[in-house]
């Protein structure tokens, strides 16, 4: 339950955006769905949902709100990535250096690294939802990317098949998979944790 009113911004250029309002919400939350800089403005922490990365790569660009996140990230705003929203945050993409990214996490990502679209499937994976202990929760895999390298303040939240899918740095959280597509709201849980109680763990500085 959200009782600091605080209120947690979804990125609504494209991806499944509404889904991740409606879990949210469920947590009570109030989200605002961000397309403007104005809109950036009036949140306290931002969701970058799935959909097309190097799409939303130049849709960010040609409004000028990859370098308005940038600086509301560096000034300490909460991210939570998930599928392209993973490759946006990365510093890295695997084969794609060319690709636009808001590079705010030190990692390495490779695209579409389970395969193609009729390639998709849901599973169970341990996940570090706090402290050292793992649970178990349900994700849904779409073209999902994986982390391939973690830099210096990196931490591994959940591996499935000795792949890296979850990471932590600082202020940011980045699922390769879509938490948001399940009954199970816990890792979405985690993240408002984190908006909630405003404090930053691992290295969240700008990288070089």
């Amino acid at each position: 339950m959200n009782t600091t009113q605080k209120t947690i911004g979804v990125l609504a250029l494209q991806g499944d955006f509404e889904a991740h309002k409606r879990v949210f919400e469920g947590l009570g939350w109030k989200t605002e769905e961000v397309r403007t800089k104005r809109d950036l403005d009036s949140v306290d922490a931002l969701v970058i949902p799935g959909g097309e990365s190097t799409t939303l790569g130049k849709l960010l660009a040609r409004i000028g709100l990859d370098t308005e996140i940038t600086q509301r990230a560096n000034e300490g705003m909460p991210l939570f990535g998930t599928c392209a929203g993973m490759i946006m945050l990365a510093k890295r993409i695997q084969d794609r250096p060319e690709q636009p990214s808001l590079q705010l996490m030190d990692i390495t990502v490779a695209r579409n690294a389970f395969g193609r679209q009729v390639e998709s499937f849901e599973t169970d994976i341990p996940f570090r939802l706090g402290g050292d202990s793992e649970t178990i929760v349900h994700g849904v895999f779409i073209r999902a990317p994986y982390v391939v390298e973690t830099g210096k303040g990196v931490e591994i939240l959940s591996l499935f098949h000795d792949k890296i899918v979850a990471v932590r740095q600082g202020n940011r959280l980045a699922i390769a998979f879509h938490p948001e597509l399940t009954n199970d709201s816990r890792v979405h849980a985690y993240f408002a944790k984190m908006v909630e109680s405003g404090s930053i763990t691992g290295d969240c500085s700008p990288l070089p």
